[in-house]
């Protein structure tokens, strides 16, 4: 599940799909405004706590495969793991992120140098690093352009690093954890956003058994994606 920057759609409009109760008259915030280049810059003492706050801190949670919790990375530590995921030929069809580490330590560095809007994570389940995550505010994201976001939506993207947890029902699991944790511990956050690559149908598959919901479709630079949101407000019935 690749990042996404965004361009306009040109396919089904998302808003149509999700149905009135998504669509959203956006009152720009300055944060946001500053993202799209249309507002003052974000207070330079803006730190990551109003933001996305700090993943890593979250309490680990127990689940039918293993306790499991969220690492923050560090990059130093964690690069040489997190490359060799990327260069797995399953992973590289979508991230895009094969090559030699500096490619990897590229996409690090953007997000561990800069003010807090998207926090990348190992996840670790019974001690073992067997995912990579990204926790980031999809309403200040390029996204934002392509879906009617509402302030403070928490995107994921995640990558299942360790082949033997592949099709077992792992990433549904975990899924449904790390959304239960951003909904916990963000309480402004009323829903869950995702955006896999359509094509990769085990990823939407896997959204869906977490209790997202598709809420169309939508046309990004390096892809066409599926819509996932898992809302505050049906966690316990789906």
């Amino acid at each position: 599940m690749h990042q996404a920057d965004a361009r306009t759609g040109t396919g089904a409009d998302p808003s149509d799909a999700t149905g009135t109760e998504d669509t959203l008259e956006l009152r720009l915030t300055e944060e946001l405004l500053a993202l799209l280049g249309d507002g003052p810059a974000a207070p330079a003492e803006a730190d990551a706590s109003a933001l996305v706050g700090s993943p890593g801190a979250w309490s680990a949670v127990t689940t039918s495969a293993g306790e499991f919790q969220l690492v923050a990375v560090e990059a130093e530590r964690d690069l040489a793991t997190i490359s060799r995921w990327m260069n797995d030929p399953a992973v590289a069809a979508f991230w895009e992120l094969a090559g030699p580490e500096p490619v990897t330590a590229a996409h690090l560095r953007r997000q561990l140098a800069g003010d807090g809007r998207s926090v990348p994570c190992l996840g670790v389940l019974d001690g073992s690093p067997m995912s990579y995550w990204e926790i980031y505010r999809a309403d200040l994201d390029p996204l934002a352009r392509h879906y009617p976001a509402r302030p403070h939506d928490v995107g994921v993207h995640l990558l299942i690093g360790a082949v033997g947890n592949r099709g077992r029902g792992i990433g549904s699991l975990l899924l449904r954890a790390v959304s239960d944790l951003v909904l916990d511990n963000r309480p402004l956050c009323g829903r869950v956003v995702a955006e896999p690559d359509l094509r990769n149908t085990p990823s939407v598959s896997a959204f869906l058994s977490a209790g997202f919901r598709f809420c169309g479709e939508v046309d990004l630079p390096d892809k066409r994606a599926a819509l996932m949101v898992r809302d505050r407000t049906h966690r316990d019935q789906l």
